[in-house]
C-alpha cells in the first residue's frame, strides 16, 4: 500500500526584488530543485499556497518562470498542482486560463466564489484526496462577492469558505484544505509583512479540526 504522496510549498514570491537585484535566477534554481525532488520522491501533487508572485503585477521573467515550472512539473513529469493566490497575487491574473489548464491537472484558485470546488487527486496506488483550495479574499470583497454582510474580518472570510464546503467524506480517503492566512498560535519571522494594511485579525487554528492535513501559506 502507498499513500498518497504530495509537496506542500507557499510564497514563491516570484519577481522579488532584494536590494534592487532580482531574485528570478536564484529562484529558478531553487524550482529546479523542487521538480527534482519531485521526480526523485515521485509525488502526485505539489501544493502552491499562496503569494505565488511577489507582486499584483509581475515583470515577464516572473511568469515565464512559473510557466517552466508548471510545465516540467504537470505536462513533463505528469505530477498535478493545486495553486491558490495569496495577498501579493493578483487573484484574477493567476486564476488566468484556469479552465483550461484543470484539464491538464493545474487546479487554480485565484478568486472567491459562492461554493469552492475541490481538486480531486488520485494517487499511483488508487488513493484519492480532495484538495479544497481556498481563495484569499480581504474581507470587503468577500463580503460583496459572497453576499454576506456579517463578514468583516479574514477569520469570517475563511469560516464562510469552509462551512460552504459539500462533499461525502466517503467519496475520499482523505481531505486537503489548502489556504493562506495568519494563522493564530504560528510563529512569526523578521520577514513577514502584514496581510493588509492595519494588520488584520488572525485565524484560529481551530477552524481547520475534521480536515486530515492543512497546507497553509504566508507564514
Amino acid at each position: 500500500w502507498r499513500a498518497m504522496r504530495f509537496i506542500h510549498t507557499a510564497d514563491w514570491h516570484l519577481g522579488r526584488l532584494f536590494h534592487g537585484i532580482h531574485l528570478t535566477d536564484d529562484q529558478r534554481f531553487a524550482l529546479q530543485g523542487l521538480v527534482d525532488l519531485a521526480r526523485e520522491r515521485q509525488v502526485d501533487a505539489v501544493v502552491i499556497a499562496g503569494d505565488v508572485f511577489d507582486r499584483a503585477v509581475p515583470p515577464t521573467e516572473a511568469v515565464d518562470l512559473l510557466d517552466d515550472t508548471l510545465a516540467a512539473l504537470v505536462l513533463e513529469a505528469g505530477i498535478q498542482v493545486v495553486m491558490i493566490a495569496g495577498n501579493h497575487d493578483s487573484a484574477a491574473r493567476v486564476e488566468y486560463l484556469s479552465g483550461l489548464i484543470r484539464r491538464a491537472g493545474v487546479h487554480v484558485v485565484g478568486r472567491v466564489g459562492q461554493r469552492p470546488r475541490p481538486a480531486v487527486v488520485v494517487g499511483r496506488d488508487g488513493t484519492k484526496v480532495r484538495f479544497w483550495p481556498l481563495a484569499y479574499t480581504d474581507p470587503e470583497t468577500a463580503r460583496y462577492e459572497l453576499g454576506r454582510d456579517d463578514i468583516h474580518s479574514h477569520e469570517a472570510v475563511v469560516r464562510c469558505q469552509l462551512e460552504c464546503l459539500e462533499g461525502d467524506p466517503a467519496d475520499a480517503d482523505a481531505d486537503v484544505v489548502v489556504g493562506h492566512a495568519f494563522v493564530s498560535g504560528c510563529r512569526e519571522s523578521e520577514s513577514e509583512r502584514p496581510l493588509s494594511v492595519g494588520g488584520t485579525g488572525a485565524v484560529p487554528a481551530a477552524l481547520f479540526e475534521g480536515f486530515d492535513y492543512v497546507a497553509l501559506g504566508h507564514l
